[in-house]
């Protein structure tokens, strides 16, 4: 007879690790399929804010990294910085984030399977996976931004917006600050994320399709100060980046991280989501009211949302989008009250 195991989880990434460890902390038989070798490398800002410090914190990791005080937004002669309020965020690497994490899941006995979910069949009693050979009582998709589980499931939606797209590269130079810089260009962001010593990782956001040093040449003042003979690692890309999900349940289906739908990068709260994500979506099981996960997860979610989706709107009008780094810098108390309300 086959078992019957709490939770299968698919995808090994940050939402899918810490769902994991949320999940073993609440007693539960755990069992997780990824195919790829970890830690995995990806295009991310690498910057998380104190919040994410505070949830791995909470899963009892402590991550090694660079100290981040605060963001600062730059356009020409324009400047805005706020300071965390509530502790710093840290910068590091997202093979060191992964390969924590990682170590962590296999610390509590959660098999790893190297194999993708991709035949999901449900009844009343359980979800079974042909791929896996498992049984469990709930899968959790956690397969990222374009998930597979949701689109075989048909709850991905299209995206309304103009797409937006990441290019992520790293630079053996010594950190300008120990803040987030945000270079505001006209057709994108840089984001400039101090990872050590020697170390900056560099992230563009944009519509345009272009090769990333033509995207960099658009921040003229910030490519100046990075050799390309300083550049470190291949150019890693992600995107669309706005995905839409109709539902993060789906019978005994639950999505979570950017499986369960994703707005932006701009705000850098990725990571933060994820790990928040995971926290409400095994604490619903654990109250036994796992069709309240939804609910429970657009919740904990609301201000972040809003916020990345306002900004995001303003953004991709050319009008307002050269106005907010002017404003910030008019208006400081409103520009800390905007970082930390998502810090």
């Amino acid at each position: 007879m086959t078992r019957t195991h709490d939770l299968l989880i698919a995808g090994g990434g940050p939402a899918g690790l810490a769902t994991a460890l949320y999940a073993v902390r609440a007693g539960l038989d755990v069992v997780l399929a990824e195919p790829r070798g970890l830690p995995v490398d990806k295009a991310c800002g690498e910057g998380l804010m104190p919040g994410a410090v505070g949830e791995l914190r909470a899963l009892g990791l402590d991550v090694p990294g660079r100290s981040i005080l605060g963001i600062r937004y730059r356009q020409g002669p324009h400047h805005a910085q706020a300071d965390f309020r509530h502790g710093p965020g840290l910068g590091v690497r997202r093979t060191v984030l992964h390969a924590a994490l990682h170590a962590a899941v296999l610390a509590a006995g959660v098999p790893i399977l190297p194999v993708r979910v991709r035949d999901v069949r449900q009844d009343a009693a359980g979800v079974s996976d042909s791929a896996t050979g498992v049984r469990a009582k709930w899968l959790v998709a956690a397969d990222g931004l374009h998930s597979p589980v949701r689109r075989s499931l048909g709850l991905a939606m299209p995206g309304a917006s103009t797409p937006r797209y990441g290019l992520r590269r790293h630079y053996a130079v010594a950190p300008p600050s120990s803040y987030v810089e945000v270079h505001w260009g006209p057709r994108g962001e840089a984001y400039v994320t101090p990872l050590g010593p020697q170390l900056l990782g560099v992230a563009l956001l944009t519509s345009r399709r272009a090769s990333y040093d033509e995207q960099l040449a658009g921040f003229p003042e910030l490519a100046a100060a990075l050799p390309r003979q300083a550049a470190v690692g291949a150019v890693r890309g992600a995107g669309p980046l706005r995905q839409k999900a109709r539902t993060r349940v789906h019978g005994r289906v639950l999505l979570v991280g950017d499986a369960a739908g994703y707005i932006d990068a701009l705000t850098g709260e990725g990571i933060s989501l994820a790990l928040v994500g995971a926290r409400v979506l095994v604490d619903q099981l654990r109250r036994g009211s796992p069709g309240a996960y939804g609910t429970a997860w657009q919740r904990a979610t609301i201000r972040h949302r809003f916020l990345t989706d306002c900004l995001l709107r303003a953004r991709q009008r050319p009008r307002l989008a050269d106005k907010i780094v002017p404003t910030a810098a008019r208006l400081p108390r409103v520009f800390s009250l905007a970082v930390n309300a998502l810090a």
